[in-house]
């Protein structure tokens, strides 16, 4: 077989309401690998069944280094970086392939990214439209080490690619607090390992700064009850960040 121009990474757990979507969305890609950390509801049968390589671990490193065990896998000279709630749109997935047919310059491509909550499209507050350093050229590219809020270390040249990749990361209020409180978790660790102090009134000054910003100077409102329960949320996760530097409690 030809070596692959184009490989689609993945890291996983518990996705099968969403990853078929995810994965056909991607399905022109020359290879797909999910490294998946330990489903139990049928996540490696679906993507295997729609034609990806899964890699299982057993443990969990962080978001960056399992991004980079995904990298790791991959064979093809660009790697198009997705999560599993995340979709290619058609206008997207055309822009991708004419880099990866072509020849040009940039070693990455930044990639415009669309957020929903409970299916509403977000247009305002901290889950507006944001950009994300998503296709690269495999040598040259790594994930940061980071827990959580990992990014791609790619040299430039950099462009922007048409299109949107669409991020549907919640189900429910519910989903979304359970994200929340597993992501402060992540977030407090990390900020322990750099050394910084929590405590109540740090906690109290981040959790508000975070709704205000969120629900206020960025719009949120403007979504409605979407935008205020993301704003309220977002602060409430602040809020358990910087308490929990010093003080997590058991899972």
């Amino acid at each position: 077989m030809s070596r692959p121009v184009l490989s689609v990474a993945v890291i996983a757990k518990n996705e099968a309401h969403r990853i078929e979507r995810c994965l056909r969305s991607v399905d022109f890609a020359d290879e797909i690998v999910i490294v998946d950390s330990g489903s139990d509801d049928g996540t490696p049968d679906i993507a295997r069944r729609l034609g990806a390589t899964v890699i299982a671990t057993p443990d969990w490193p962080g978001f960056g280094p399992q991004k980079n065990r995904a990298l790791d896998a991959c064979h093809g000279d660009w790697v198009l970086s997705i999560d599993a709630d995340e979709q290619v749109d058609d206008a997207l997935r055309e822009a991708i392939l004419a880099v990866v047919r072509g020849a040009g310059e940039p070693l990455g491509y930044w990639i415009e990214r669309g957020s929903f909550f409970c299916g509403q499209r977000i247009r305002h507050g901290d889950w507006r439209n944001d950009r994300v350093l998503r296709l690269f050229r495999r040598e040259h590219a790594r994930f940061t080490d980071d827990l959580v809020h990992e990014r791609v270390d790619c040299p430039p040249p950099h462009d922007r690619l048409a299109g949107l990749l669409l991020h549907d990361s919640v189900d429910s209020v519910e989903d979304m607090r359970e994200k929340t409180v597993r992501y402060a978790r992540l977030g407090a660790a990390k900020l322990r390992a750099k050394g910084r102090r929590g405590g109540v009134a740090s906690a109290a000054l981040h959790a508000g700064w975070t709704f205000l910003r969120g629900y206020l100077l960025r719009g949120g409102f403007l979504d409605g009850r979407a935008g205020f329960t993301i704003a309220r949320l977002n602060a409430l996760g602040s809020w358990l960040k910087y308490r929990w530097i010093e003080e997590e409690p058991p899972r």
